[in-house]
């Protein structure tokens, strides 16, 4: 592992950019930033809440699921996310303007359904995106999420699936066929079959985006692990930030456990992406102590619809 920047206020939804600069959120801090290749650290807007995945849309702008924000505690020189914040308002999909570092909200509720801890992003071929909604955690009580797909330009959000229990990173296959979301609490990977956008599928039948279609399990990850975001590289592998274990796990498109890359010295690693020459770095933020680090991969990334690295 090489360490990339240090002091980072649990940094999540890294973007490697063709310049060799990172763009990530800090959740605690409300910011999207952009780290430098030598570790130094500039904000690019000011979000607000919890912004939490982030991608790049077709029309350069970057788009953010927003978790609405959460209490926060130290433990052991970790700063570790809790429940709902008091001050929150709701769950929200953010566009924010690079250029400007403007922020617009798209989305805040589906179908009269409130946006409740969106937390993970990845845009089609088609142009639309996938998120999911973890929801949100009280002291007696959790939400129970979803998964949706939207539009960038604030017309359309539809459920894909819903509801479902803490659905947290989501990715596209190469051929864009499945649709992968890591599960947190129980450690799984699953996926659906995509029949087209927006609209899942199981063992060849269609089922109404509003309904609850069963997934298909991919992976568990060992040792009690629980999982956050995921990346996909191009042997089509799923790449799972491991929490609890500190690492990331790599499941192949059949379910075989193919890799497991320790990241030394911190137990929430929440998020990886591909980017460097080739697309053969892959990223890693290590969130409980503010890190992002880099490994090299033994193939590449798969390349992001509308990111040109």
């Amino acid at each position: 592992m090489h360490l990339i920047a240090e002091g980072l206020r649990f940094p999540e939804g890294p973007i490697a950019m063709p310049d060799g600069s990172i763009l990530l959120v800090e959740i605690e801090r409300g910011t999207l930033s952009r780290v430098q290749p030598d570790g130094s650290v500039e904000v690019v807007a000011e979000c607000g809440g919890g912004p939490n995945g982030a991608a790049i849309g077709p029309d350069g702008a970057v788009y953010i699921c927003n978790n609405g924000g959460f209490s926060w505690r130290h433990v052991n020189g970790m700063l570790l996310p809790g429940m709902q914040a008091e001050d929150y308002r709701g769950g929200s999909i953010q566009r924010v303007d690079l250029s400007t570092g403007d922020v617009t909200t798209l989305y805040t509720e589906c179908d009269g359904w409130p946006l409740k801890g969106p937390n993970d992003i990845v845009f089609d071929a088609a142009g639309g995106f996938y998120f999911s909604d973890l929801g949100k955690g009280r002291e007696q009580e959790f939400d129970r999420g979803g998964i949706y797909y939207a539009q960038p330009d604030g017309s359309s959000i539809i459920p894909v699936s819903r509801p479902l229990i803490t659905p947290n990173g989501i990715g596209l296959s190469p051929t864009e066929d499945r649709l992968y979301f890591a599960e947190t609490m129980t450690g799984r990977v699953r996926y659906w079959d995509i029949a087209s956008p927006g609209v899942i599928t199981q063992e060849g039948a269609q089922l109404a985006s509003s309904a609850g279609l069963p997934s298909t399990l991919l992976g568990v990850v060992p040792d009690d692990g629980r999982v956050d975001s995921l990346a996909v590289d191009s042997e089509g592998n799923v790449c799972v930030a491991t929490l609890g274990t500190g690492a990331v796990t790599a499941f192949s498109p059949t379910g075989e456990l193919r890799a497991i890359v320790p990241v030394p010295g911190d137990p929430m690693v929440t998020n990886v992406c591909f980017g460097g020459p080739e697309l053969r770095t892959a990223y890693i933020t290590a969130s409980a102590f503010g890190t992002l680090q880099s490994h090299e991969w033994h193939c590449p990334g798969l390349p992001l619809n509308f990111l040109n690295t």
